[in-house]
């Protein structure tokens, strides 16, 4: 069962982001307070959720949480920053998005750029320890796979519909041979000779 606290009393809002390792898209962040004693049987760390839970979670969060935000930056910015700290700056944007502020933040995570005023704690698989986080990686999966589903319908070769902008073995063939498009990670090195770009 999740935690529903780190400190007992505190408004808490848990942070996650999803796309960290993917090859193309930007990285989401989403940030979440859940109402003390916050229970559904299904909550989880959305990597152990199949989409259709996910997709019943989503508003289900959105609905009871006492504030909820999702912000995303995109490949360009993370190809300019790094992916950790361009990850900091959109859990930074989703705080900042928050209609109530929190007085702790649980970190899903072992790192993070501290944010201005809000003590945190950065916590291993926070996602399957803590409701808020596990909310939080709820939220920001299903938005994020929601935009990727937008972006594949513009460049249908990589399968983004399916592989969200993950490295699979059909995103990987479609690199070989149509090159990377604009929304892609260059940064990355995803591919040994980066000459078509669509």
């Amino acid at each position: 069962m999740l935690k529903n606290y780190f400190h007992k009393g505190k408004t808490e809002a848990g942070v996650d982001e999803a796309g960290r390792g993917c090859y193309a898209g930007p990285v989401f962040a989403a940030a979440v307070i859940l109402p003390q004693g916050f229970f559904h049987p299904l909550l989880n760390d959305s990597k152990k959720l199949t989409h259709q839970q996910r997709m019943l979670l989503k508003p289900i969060i959105e609905k009871e949480s006492v504030s909820y935000a999702v912000a995303s930056i995109t490949n360009e910015e993370i190809d300019a920053l790094n992916i950790l700290q361009a990850s900091f700056k959109a859990m930074h944007q989703a705080i900042n998005k928050l209609a109530v502020v929190p007085q702790f933040l649980l970190i899903d995570g072992n790192r993070f750029r501290s944010y201005p005023n809000i003590p945190h704690q950065c916590i291993i698989k926070g996602d399957g320890l803590y409701a808020s986080i596990a909310a939080a990686s709820i939220l920001a999966k299903t938005y994020r796979d929601e935009y990727m589903n937008t972006l594949h319908w513009e460049f249908p070769q990589y399968g983004w519909n399916s592989n969200k902008g993950y490295g699979t073995e059909a995103h990987r063939n479609a690199i070989k041979e149509i090159g990377l498009c604009k929304y892609h990670r260059k940064s990355y090195n995803i591919t040994p000779a980066q000459i078509k770009m669509l």
